[in-house]
């Protein structure tokens, strides 16, 4: 069995897989061969030389008295008489190992050896690629686009592992040619029995997210951090930002020279919009800055509620809002307040209606205490007239 030791040191040093652990596997495989050709013996062991690779099998007895008894077992025990021919130190209820090798195991154990390399190498060259790709988990990765498979994209992350890119994390309306070059964010990366399952996504807010991470060296230094992020997949994404140094502009880092940096990021997300916004922690300057590009005349919050009135010139309401509610939406979303937004003419024109039903209001009171004071005289008259006709 020379040529399986030499073919599983050749195989450590080729797939890093242990040759003990195989030797083992080869060992249990063998063990349950046996079990079968004698019976469901437990005492079945089998021993696989690791210099060698010369396999013998034994049976485990116990050391009794005599043979002679009926509760002896042949397969599970041994005379006290026969283990002393074998070795004078054996005494009773010792576990004795007696050769039961079958002839023509060698066959037997040669097949069964190769059935658990074979088994092995698949099972290590999983575990290799589960462990790749798991510390790459909730990062980003360039994979290859191979073909349509209906409406999923088989994407080649490396030369042995394949990703579906679902219907549901692709980008509507994104359109992929063969050999295109795409970013990818690994979302999980599950272990099945036919091996590793990476599932990847190109909409999920996270991908802009580490791409500004690669992208702008501040983020990786930790000067700049991303507060938030909202995203909606192919059109826009809001990102508040924050300093921990006052003399550097995290806007400006983000965006950097002449735009380079945030432009290198719209074109791995095929011209989608990005805005990168001033995170505060003031709420209500936050909210202004969320509702960029748009300006903003004035704020107003309730803490409580978790919600905002926004005012707007009239000229850029239809900006704050956006198209189909976009931008509001986003904003909202981003801080985390329910926002409503209002031009100055509909403030102004809330404010006059306001104060009409104030002085309304005041002139209602006032006629209801004016006719209270009538009534209290008419009473009070009928009350003196009711005892002048008593007396």
């Amino acid at each position: 069995m020379s040529e399986l030791i030499d073919a599983l040191n050749q195989l450590e040093k080729e797939k890093h897989i242990d040759k003990d652990v195989i030797m083992e596997a080869i060992e249990n495989s063998l063990v349950a061969a046996c079990k079968r050709d004698f019976g469901n013996a437990d005492n079945v062991v089998v021993n696989m030389d690791r210099e060698t690779g010369d396999i013998v099998v034994y049976a485990e007895k116990e050391v009794v008295e005599t043979a002679d008894g009926e509760d002896f077992d042949p397969a599970l025990q041994i005379s006290l008489a026969k283990a002393k021919a074998m070795d004078p130190k054996y005494e009773l209820g010792d576990i004795v190992r007696v050769e039961i090798t079958p002839k023509d195991f060698g066959r037997i154990a040669a097949m069964h050896a190769r059935s658990v390399i074979v088994q092995k190498i698949k099972e290590e060259e999983r575990r290799v690629v589960f462990d790749h790709f798991y510390c790459k988990e909730k990062d980003i990765v360039t994979g290859v686009v191979q073909r349509y498979v209906g409406e999923n994209v088989s994407v080649s992350l490396d030369d042995k592992t394949d990703a579906l890119l679902m219907k549901s994390e692709q980008i509507r309306g994104e359109v992929f040619q063969p050999t295109e070059r795409i970013k990818l964010y690994i979302v999980e990366v599950k272990d099945t029995n036919r091996g590793p399952r990476i599932l990847v996504s190109r909409t999920h807010p996270d991908l802009v997210k580490r791409l500004f991470e690669k992208e702008v060296a501040e983020i990786q230094d930790g000067i700049v951090e991303i507060k938030n992020i909202v995203r909606e997949a192919g059109s826009r994404t809001k990102l508040a930002v924050w300093s921990n140094d006052q003399n550097v502009d995290p806007v400006g880092a983000c965006v950097g020279m002449n735009g380079a940096r945030v432009n290198a990021i719209v074109n791995d997300l095929k011209g989608e919009k990005i805005d990168i916004i001033n995170w505060n922690e003031d709420p209500c300057v936050y909210i202004e800055n969320a509702l960029s590009p748009s300006k903003v005349v004035s704020v107003s919050v309730d803490m409580e509620e978790k919600s905002a009135q926004v005012v707007v010139p009239d000229y850029q309401l239809s900006l704050a809002i956006g198209k189909e509610g976009q931008n509001a939406r986003l904003a909202a979303r981003l801080t985390g307040y329910k926002i409503d937004i209002k031009s100055e003419s509909q403030a102004e024109e809330e404010e006059e209606l306001r104060g009409y039903e104030e002085y309304e209001s005041e002139e209602m009171a006032d006629e209801s205490m004016a006719y209270d004071d009538e009534n209290a005289v008419e009473e009070e008259l009928l009350s003196e007239e009711s005892e002048y006709i008593d007396e």
